[in-house]
């Protein structure tokens, strides 16, 4: 990693991530479905993180920072927060290390993400809204001189993350376009890390909801931006706040980041799970809605890779987005 304030990931750093966290995650299934590549007029793939450990991507990066922590650091544990996924990834990822964790989530996180991690061994301290997690968190680092694992600022998370570029430029013949979620942004820095070191002429973009347009904004005031409101049901993309070293790569290496409603996400989930009988949380199925309603230019019969970011949805979340009326 090299830079003079801020540390850019190099495809080397996620080569070396992906030998770290061979033996603890999964290589996951690229899915086509004809259907849905008429659709588009495409060759349209899933990369699904659904079947990854945990259910999402997140235990890659976590696997990949708690490997270059200190032992002192490891024995005196970590803290992180999160919504729900990178709970779940980093206490999977510690329980596998013996090392000990808190995670500080919202008050309303689903049930589903809560009860699992604390089934990997995780203490969780429910506190607040999304917004409040972070304050909540640096105060019982300090209280109890632990290691924050950031769910998404953090070279070594990126890196992490970025393994998921490197199994996608793998498993698809040329892709033309690859398009990720954003939350707090180290999926996508991750990925289109990678995927550009090696392919410069792949069109990246990057989708988020409405009611959560974290990277958006702050790319166009060239500053991490707050939300002080956040109105989504993709609960993985409700990040109030981007990472300074996401928005920096994210400026370097996306070419282009689009909206989605609640109502297309639902839309697409839906027609994800008839189709191709993939059950992925509303995060993962906003790449797809994206496409879905075109937000985004494709080529006419170009490879286009949507990642499906995660598939823990809450069966309340998924009894609504059921009954939700067939939009497309």
């Amino acid at each position: 990693m090299e830079g003079n304030d801020l540390q850019y990931v190099q495809l080397n750093d996620i080569v070396k991530a992906k030998r770290i966290i061979a033996k603890q995650t999964h290589h996951t299934p690229i899915i086509s479905s004809k259907t849905l590549s008429k659709r588009i007029n495409g060759n349209l793939y899933f990369k699904s993180e659904i079947f990854q450990k945990t259910g999402s991507f997140k235990p890659r990066g976590a696997v990949n920072k708690l490997y270059h922590l200190t032992q002192e650091e490891k024995d005196g544990g970590v803290i992180a927060f999160s919504a729900g996924n990178h709970a779940q990834g980093l206490a999977y990822a510690a329980n596998q290390l013996g090392i000990k964790v808190k995670v500080v989530m919202p008050q309303s996180a689903p049930k589903s993400k809560i009860n699992a991690t604390r089934g990997y061994g995780a203490e969780v301290i429910l506190h607040g809204t999304s917004k409040d997690l972070m304050t909540k968190c640096l105060e019982l680092q300090k209280k109890h001189n632990l290691t924050l694992v950031h769910p998404f600022d953090d070279p070594h998370i990126i890196a992490g993350q970025g393994t998921v570029g490197l199994e996608i430029m793998e498993d698809v013949t040329t892709p033309d376009v690859v398009i990720v979620p954003i939350g707090g942004g180290g999926l996508i820095s991750g990925i289109a890390t990678a995927i550009k070191s090696k392919i410069p002429s792949v069109k990246i973009v990057g989708v988020e909801p409405i009611g959560a347009p974290t990277m958006s904004q702050s790319l166009q005031k060239n500053s991490v931006v707050q939300l002080n409101q956040i109105n989504t049901i993709a609960d993985g993309l409700a990040a109030p706040f981007v990472g300074e070293y996401n928005l920096a790569h994210v400026k370097k290496y996306v070419d282009e980041i689009v909206l989605v409603t609640d109502n297309e996400i639902i839309t697409a989930l839906n027609l994800i799970l008839e189709r191709c009988k993939l059950l992925t949380e509303p995060a993962g199925a906003a790449g797809y809605a994206a496409l879905l309603f075109g937000k985004i230019s494709v080529p006419k019969g170009g490879n286009i890779v949507c990642v499906l970011s995660g598939g823990n949805i809450d069966n309340n979340t998924l009894k609504k987005v059921l009954e939700a009326d067939f939009l497309a």
